[in-house]
């Protein structure tokens, strides 16, 4: 039997590239070695959005259509929404009556997302508790390890102490799940801080060509190139890393060549890598209009994943109230 792996996204809006190569890309690989579930978070989503919810059912459908759209397969992997599977809840409840406070407390993300979201109210028992929860999310199907990129591997090692703690108490019901580490490539937003939706700075799997050109033609470029005959610096140039990902390497070379000699402009290049950068996108867009164009056909596949999702949740839980004698 192949092991099994768990990963999930909170519904949050479009994914861009950075959450292709951040984790999807690795997630399509995996999916031909693991038995492999990977889950919508919707209630994760509520920690930080729990004022305004309307735009989640559709954001629901749009990482749906991404995750589709990249090439996850539903015969290959187990695609479901966290919410059609209430046993989560339950566990969730049973995990945090165990869990100290002091563990939630010292979370870096816990701080992190209290001093980057100042202006929402992040004061609930649901933030502070999102650990808890995620790792309900998780140990519930038992899996052998957790895709994640180092900076998040802190969340998989909550997850393993909160396991840990269980086990402790009541008897071997929870096997640690492993860190996956994930390779990343150096990936930034058109302003090269990190790519992010909150930033305005993302390139969407889902953008037309137009916008694809539209936005490269925006990138941010060697720093220190005031004008066209002035030598420039690939090294320090965040449209020179796009290339390296998306152009073939013969044109990468010619590009890093030509800068140096100041025998390329910003302009040409930026036209240049937006011209294979719509190359890569051009069978994700594809695939995503095929599954547009069958909306039946993706409620079927989540249906049938989150169906399954509750039956391996079923089984785990009778596991977890003999454990506990309720």
């Amino acid at each position: 039997m192949k092991k099994r792996i768990l990963s999930g996204m909170r519904p949050t809006g479009p994914l861009h590239l950075g959450n292709y190569h951040g984790a999807l890309a690795n997630w399509v690989r995996l999916q031909e070695e693991y038995d492999c579930f990977f889950f919508v978070a919707d209630w994760h989503a509520l920690t930080s959005d729990y004022e305004k919810t309307d735009a989640i059912p559709g954001y629901i459908t749009d990482i749906l259509l991404d995750w589709l759209s990249v090439g996850l397969d539903p015969e290959k992997s187990t695609l479901f929404i966290q919410s059609r599977v209430k046993e989560h809840a339950e566990l969730f409840l049973i995990l945090s009556m165990i869990t100290p406070v002091p563990w939630l407390e010292r979370n870096p993300t816990y701080k992190d997302q209290i001093e980057q979201l100042s202006n929402k109210d992040l004061s609930t028992f649901g933030f502070l508790g999102y650990p808890v929860l995620q790792a309900a999310d998780i140990i519930m199907y038992k899996p052998f390890g957790v895709p994640v990129g180092v900076d998040q591997a802190p969340h998989v090692e909550i997850t393993r102490e909160i396991a840990r703690r269980f086990n402790h108490f009541y008897g071997p019901v929870f096997p640690e799940p492993e860190v996956v580490l994930t390779q990343t490539p150096k990936l930034l937003g058109l302003d090269r801080r990190k790519m992010s939706k909150s930033y305005g700075n993302a390139i969407f799997l889902s953008d037309s060509v137009e916008t694809v050109a539209s936005k490269v033609a925006t990138m941010i470029t060697d720093p220190q190139r005031m004008r066209k005959s002035d030598p420039g610096n690939p090294d320090i140039c965040n449209v020179y890393d796009f290339h390296k990902l998306y152009s073939p390497a013969e044109v990468t070379a010619e590009v890093n060549r030509r800068c140096r000699s100041a025998d390329i402009g910003c302009v040409e290049c930026k036209k240049l890598m937006a011209k294979h950068l719509n190359a890569f996108l051009d069978p994700i867009r594809a695939r995503r209009r095929h599954y547009e164009e069958r909306p039946d056909r993706v409620q079927e596949i989540v249906t049938a994943g989150s169906d399954k999702a509750r039956e391996t949740a079923c089984r785990t839980m009778e596991d977890v109230r003999a454990a506990i004698k309720l």
